[in-house]
């Protein structure tokens, strides 16, 4: 086979795997829809029914990304975000939900230092980008903290948003570390997520009508591109490894 075959030999073959991916991504379309269908227009009491129909899609994802063999940290950050989904269903589990997608955090941001995402030398512009994040991490905390002090519990609720704002930020900035537009985009939909969820839980803004919508529709967005990025990852390396055997 000489090179011009052996190109177009690999570019169907990539078609032909992203087109696999898509397709097994179609389960966590599903469990998405039933919810969205289950919890709009109007919002549903909390129920044991709800928080799975929730918490369903990140698990359809976490098994979709080990059945194409990708990063387990991811994996784990899914199962543990779907463990958030079902806590956030009852106000008095936030800061359990809160915990467990912090720990999700923890872990993409592990993952996106791996050998699987190619190391890039860090440009004035991704030093701007970075700068940005902290901006916005740092700006967003300072704005929400007069709010959090009139929670019941702000000795606990302050800290821990804290934490949990530094870790986004974390997050967000080591996604553009890996140059990976489906990663950066699924990093930055999760931001946009947990502002908009900040801006309703701690009355920051009056209830807005399909306010929730918004929160969901951006976090479930976040979680399939940060599970796609992961596998095109995997997909990139293994034809990096092929490319040096031919």
């Amino acid at each position: 086979m000489d090179i011009l075959e052996t190109d177009a030999y690999y570019r169907r073959q990539r078609r032909n795997m992203s087109c696999a991916v898509l397709l097994s991504f179609s389960p966590f379309l599903l469990a998405s829809a039933a919810f969205f269908y289950l919890s709009t227009p109007r919002s549903p009491p909390p129920s044991v029914l709800l928080a799975c129909v929730k918490s369903a899609p990140a698990l359809l994802l976490a098994a979709a990304v080990l059945s194409w063999n990708g990063g387990a940290s991811v994996a784990a950050g899914l199962v543990l975000s779907a463990g958030g989904d079902f806590c956030l269903v009852w106000p008095q589990f936030f800061l359990h939900g809160m915990a467990a997608f912090a720990v999700a955090h923890l872990l993409y941001s592990l993952t996106f230092l791996s050998s699987r995402y190619e190391k890039h030398s860090s440009s004035s512009c991704m030093f701007l980008i970075y700068l940005v994040l902290l901006a916005t991490g740092a700006g967003f905390f300072i704005y929400l903290y007069p709010f959090l002090q009139k929670q019941p519990n702000s000795e606990v609720q302050v800290p821990a948003v804290g934490v949990y704002v530094a870790l986004i930020t974390m997050m967000g900035i080591l996604a553009v570390r890996t140059r990976r537009p489906i990663t950066l985009l699924g990093s930055l939909s999760f931001i946009v997520s947990d502002i908009s969820l900040a801006l309703l839980q701690f009355k920051v803004v009056p209830p807005v009508e399909h306010g929730q919508t918004v929160v969901m529709v951006t976090y479930y967005l976040a979680q399939l591109l940060i599970s796609v990025g992961d596998v095109m990852a995997l997909e990139k390396e293994n034809d990096f490894a092929k490319w040096k055997k031919s």
